[in-house]
């Protein structure tokens, strides 16, 4: 599933990973828990099964405290694990729904430090990222950054960077086995390359999920 931009307080939904979804809240406004709904359907129709999902709070807001509860209830009855992300920025109804989401036990706060109005939001795991950098990363995950010649601004580049491990690994494995020439070693197939998250909140959600996911079968 391609990312899909909403045209209400959820600013995107998409699958991640394959497996993982993403749901970026904007705003904590009346038409929240609809738009969750509609994105959850989404994925529960995805070809690949989703393991979870990463609820991205940061630089959200909202003041309609009163659709928290069945917010909350959309995100819960979906019964998946949640990966909260938060930083500095994130603040009103939007704070309180991650709070709330910690308490009910649903998931892990993950990012920076939590706004004065709610003391007790404070990360689960504590990540650091500037507000600039957060804010690029928003726009592209799996972007790379640099410094401008004064070092006083970061820009996002545009070209992605790719994670050859896993195709190296299933190379090597190949050869182990017989399946394939030492020769071909150096030539991983294009379509088996992967784009790598840069943004380091989002990669962290997304690898306890997966991480979460690969305890459950092992146990299972």
């Amino acid at each position: 599933m391609h990312p899909q931009m909403a045209s209400g307080k959820l600013a995107k939904s998409a699958v991640l990973e394959s497996n993982v979804g993403y749901l970026r809240i904007a705003e904590t406004e009346t038409n929240l828990p609809e738009e969750i709904q509609s994105a959850l359907k989404d994925f529960a129709a995805s070809t690949n099964k989703i393991v979870g999902i990463v609820v991205d709070l940061r630089f959200a807001g909202g003041a309609d405290f009163d659709s928290l509860k069945a917010t909350e209830e959309e995100l819960e009855q979906a019964k998946l694990p949640l990966a909260i992300l938060v930083n500095a920025q994130t603040s009103g109804a939007a704070a309180s729904l991650a709070y709330d989401l910690r308490q009910a036990e649903a998931g892990l706060i993950f990012g920076a430090g939590a706004p004065e109005t709610i003391k007790d939001l404070q990360p689960d795991i504590l990540i650091s990222a500037s507000t600039n950098d957060e804010k690029l990363f928003l726009k592209n995950p799996y972007g790379t950054l640099s410094s401008t010649s004064s070092g006083s601004e970061t820009n996002l580049l545009s070209l992605v960077d790719i994670d050859h491990t896993s195709e190296a690994d299933l190379v090597r494995e190949k050869i182990k086995d017989g399946d394939e020439d030492a020769s071909s070693a150096s030539a991983p197939s294009p379509e088996s390359e992967k784009p790598f998250i840069r943004d380091p909140v989002l990669a962290h959600g997304v690898d306890f999920l997966k991480g979460l996911a690969a305890l459950h079968f092992h146990k299972s």
